[in-house]
């Protein structure tokens, strides 16, 4: 398994738009991928934008971003940097 950790900088957390960027680029791998964060017991399939919006990640919130299965590494590269280019950690 791999991860990585960030805080959502972006005004607005993480809203529809950036969110369905980051699930359309982990839907892409085979790996299971999953996001949680620090104010919620809840965890969301980061390949379903659903998931991702039921989480109602805010500005300020810590999430941790995990991927599990045979392409993790090259996942956790790819989506942590999407998350950054995309202003929002």
């Amino acid at each position: 398994m791999k991860s990585f950790t960030a805080k959502i900088i972006d005004n607005i957390g993480l809203h529809a738009g950036p969110a369905s960027i980051v699930s359309a680029a982990a839907y892409k791998f085979r790996s299971d991928i999953f996001i949680k964060t620090n104010t919620k017991e809840s965890v969301g399939n980061l390949k379903s934008i659903m998931n991702v919006m039921a989480l109602d990640i805010h500005n300020g919130d810590i999430i941790t971003v995990e991927a599990n299965g045979i392409d993790e590494e090259e996942a956790i590269a790819t989506l942590e940097d999407i998350f950054k280019k995309n202003n929002l950690i």
